[in-house]
């Protein structure tokens, strides 16, 4: 039995590698914010979460869809896919709570246990069922269709009746029926655990018909020996099924633990809409395109990390930049820039892990690699200079990037004078786009701004953080050309104004 809730034709990977740049969008990007609000104090849904979004970029447009089906199914059934998440969860907890203990490497043993556990896994197989009967009608996706149809065909009632027989066999109430054959030495050989059959013949028929010769024999209650050779004769014939039965129940809590981590993802979905709509923050589904296309548009486009910290409701941004490969961002200090920097990483990995984003509208190429540059704080144990940290860090970038990543740049290069950082930012930058690379860049380098603004790049549109005449910062950010001042005089008046 599978699963198939996250793709439709294999399980999730939750021992699958993160991308190696892990720490820094975790940390550019504030992922933790993001995977906190999912978890709602659970470690579990937190590491599913983590990994779920940081390994979404391999997934495929079939894959991202195939998920923003199930989850809207989620959201029209919350309280469904809870009572199957917390099944999962009960059948899991109650299996490792069946005593196993230092004689597990004993054949009957390891029987007696895998037929109590099979027991309990029949009962929660069988509620699992019958959530599935009850609420097959009310879903629509392809992959919960799929799921309930399964359990309904599989776990049907003769499949239960076959189990609860053979259980009912293999407690051996009756004895051991074992046959064996003489090896070398005299020594047993092929030792065969054999059905009984019981005959209803007749006591007539069995009283006058031919018998097998047969020879029986007794062992004293006080013949240790003879009790312990008896035990491991009993233990070589049931070997094999004790070792089937454990395999089966190996299965089924692996089809348990499947269900628990892939509705783990969802139910993460489910906290974070609840969350977010309690602050009225505006959520859709994106429409993901072909990772050769470049498009990027959205409506109300806001920093979803931001908006789970403060609790309230942010401002967000209009785009459309559809055929743009070079987004240069400049304007205000403290007018959104960096935020809205952020919310395009964070959008991206939501949308390709399937999720719904933090917009009215969204819509983007997908892409294979996600990559972030941003400047980082003094670090008094550093052997080199800000600068050649800051190349250290795109050297690597460097080496893992391809034609199909995007690269969130925010301040970067700004450790050197003017001049000089320009220059550098200019030659990486021309080099990222003759591969197509698609690049925002955050930057108060002017002449790097300036330089690619009058080169009229067709690939490229500028972005401005808007500013009011009073010096208010709306958070907006408009298409329009660079400006030399970042109005930093605007924060020296609201800082010692205020002070003096």
């Amino acid at each position: 039995m599978k699963a198939y809730l996250m793709y439709k034709n294999h399980d999730f990977d939750i021992e699958q590698e993160l991308p190696k740049n892990e720490a820094e969008l975790i940390q550019d990007l504030e992922l933790n914010t993001l995977f906190n609000a999912m978890a709602n104090n659970d470690k579990f849904l937190f590491d599913v979460a983590k990994k779920a979004i940081l390994t979404g970029l391999k997934n495929d447009i079939d894959t991202i869809l195939y998920r923003q089906e199930i989850l809207k199914d989620c959201l029209n059934n919350p309280l469904v896919i809870k009572e199957i998440y917390d099944l999962a969860v009960e059948a899991i907890e109650r299996e490792k709570k069946v005593y196993f203990g230092f004689l597990s490497r004993y054949p009957d043993v390891i029987l007696s246990r895998s037929i109590e556990v099979l027991q309990l896994f029949l009962e929660m197989l069988k509620k699992l069922r019958e959530i599935a009967l009850e609420n097959l009608n009310k879903f629509q996706s392809d992959g919960f269709k799929t799921f309930f149809n399964m359990l309904k065909q599989e776990l049907s009632d003769d499949y239960f009746l076959i189990i609860q027989n053979h259980l009912k066999q293999l407690k051996f109430n009756n004895g051991v029926l074992i046959s064996a054959e003489l090896g070398e030495a005299n020594k047993g050989v092929n030792y065969v655990l054999r059905k009984q059959v019981k005959k209803n013949t007749g006591w007539v028929k069995n009283l006058f018909s031919a018998k097998s010769p047969s020879y029986t024999f007794y062992i004293s209650d006080r013949d240790e020996s003879g009790a312990r050779a008896l035990s491991e004769l009993r233990d070589r014939g049931i070997n094999l099924v004790a070792n089937a039965l454990a395999q089966s129940t190996d299965h089924i809590l692996s089809f348990f633990n499947m269900i628990r981590i892939e509705l783990a993802f969802y139910i993460g979905c489910l906290n974070l809409f609840n969350v977010l709509t309690e602050i009225n923050e505006p959520l859709s589904f994106p429409v993901p395109v072909p990772i050769n296309e470049r498009k990027h548009s959205f409506k109300e486009l806001y920093d979803v990390c931001l908006a789970l910290t403060m609790k309230q409701k942010i401002v967000g941004n209009d785009l459309d930049a559809d055929g743009k490969e070079l987004f240069i961002i400049t304007g205000a200090n403290q007018g959104g820039k960096s935020t809205f920097l952020r919310s395009i990483g964070l959008s991206q990995l939501m949308m390709q892990c399937g999720m719904f984003v933090p917009a009215q509208y969204f819509s983007s190429n997908i892409c294979d690699n996600l990559f972030t540059h941003y400047k980082r704080k003094e670090d008094f144990t550093m052997k080199s200079g800000k600068l050649d940290e800051e190349l250290s860090r795109m050297s690597n970038i460097i080496d893992n990037i391809t034609t199909n990543s995007i690269i969130l740049f925010n301040e970067s290069f700004a450790a050197t004078n003017e001049r000089e950082g320009s220059e550098i930012a200019r030659q990486i930058i021309s080099a990222l786009l003759e591969k197509h690379i698609k690049i925002f860049f955050v930057t108060h380098l002017y002449e790097f701004a300036s330089s690619f603004y009058n080169k009229n790049l067709e690939n490229a549109i500028f972005l401005r953080a808007k500013r009011q005449q009073d010096g208010s910062r709306t958070f907006k950010l408009v298409e329009a050309e660079p400006l030399q001042t970042s109005y930093g005089e605007d924060l020296y008046k609201s800082i010692f104004n205020e002070k003096y």
